[in-house]
């Protein structure tokens, strides 16, 4: 069992910069590939960023360029950094831990972007 802990959410106003982390428990986390979903009330959770175990990343169009998502495998911690944010980005945000046929998740931070 692997258990990954949010940090780092809140309430910022739009055009913002916010940085979320998420700790995970154990060394499978440098092997893994790390993720960051979203879910906004209402709608389905998302995808926001991922980066492999080498280092390669992904982000779908509505956040790239403003979001960044980086790993340090020494602290078995992930970060999303998030600039320029919009009211459309408030949603919970999980971490996501993907190795093998493993999947594990993280109980959400909730970020708001309100003036």
């Amino acid at each position: 069992q692997v258990h990954l802990v949010e940090s780092g959410g809140g309430l910022v106003q739009p055009g913002g910069s916010l940085r979320i982390s998420c700790v995970a428990s154990s060394s499978i986390f440098n092997v893994a590939t790390m993720g960051w979903y979203r879910q906004a009330p209402g709608k389905e959770r998302e995808l926001v960023a991922r980066i492999t175990r080498g280092g390669s990343t992904n982000y779908p169009d509505s956040v790239k360029g403003r979001f960044t998502i980086s790993r340090d495998n020494a602290k078995y911690t992930v970060y999303l950094q998030m600039n320029t944010l919009k009211p459309e980005d408030t949603a919970v945000y999980y971490c996501n831990l993907d190795y093998d046929r493993w999947s594990y998740w993280g109980q959400g931070t909730q970020v708001t972007v309100s003036s």
